[in-house]
């Protein structure tokens, strides 16, 4: 019964997403993560066109985590790799879903679930035309990772451009 709700609960928000207007998303994915366990193994890649380099974007990272998660932050490691092949750039980020003191949890929640949206890059100006990949790395400690549900990425426009 749970497990119906859950899918009811995100085939809403996810024909939300679809009917909404935004006019600065250039690229929005979401990857589910087997089983809610993250082995270090698995590398999501999100590939995305850019075909204005004269705009400047902000990247975010989307994470999806259920309340069982046994940490109150999560690193990530970002590879970002132009249309030419090179990598452009390379990060740990580290992101809190829950708050270190209190342990209540951040983001959008329903029930035991909760969405996050992180900022990752800021300003960034892609300077080639074409498809770039982004890949991400889970960096905890613990092999595979429990409670992590998806993990995603947001390109869009900055704001006044």
């Amino acid at each position: 019964m749970r497990k119906r709700l859950h899918f009811f609960f995100c085939l809403f928000c996810l024909g939300a997403l679809l009917t909404s207007c935004d006019g600065n998303r250039v690229f929005e994915e979401n990857q589910d993560i087997p089983n809610n366990q993250w082995p270090v193994k698995l590398a999501p890649v999100f590939t995305f066109e850019i075909t204005d380099t004269t705009q400047a974007y902000n990247v975010y990272f989307n994470v999806r985590n259920a309340l069982h998660y046994p940490f109150y932050n999560l690193y990530l490691r970002h590879y970002l790799t132009g249309p030419d092949g090179q990598q452009l750039s390379s990060a740990l980020h580290e992101m809190f879903l829950m708050d270190p003191k209190t342990g209540e949890p951040k983001g959008s929640g329903a029930g035991d679930i909760f969405d996050h949206q992180f900022r990752a890059l800021k300003n960034v100006r892609f300077q080639q035309v074409g498809t770039y990949r982004l890949k991400l790395n889970q960096y905890m400690r613990q092999d595979p990772l429990p409670g992590i549900m998806a993990v995603g990425v947001r390109v869009e426009k900055t704001a006044g451009q």
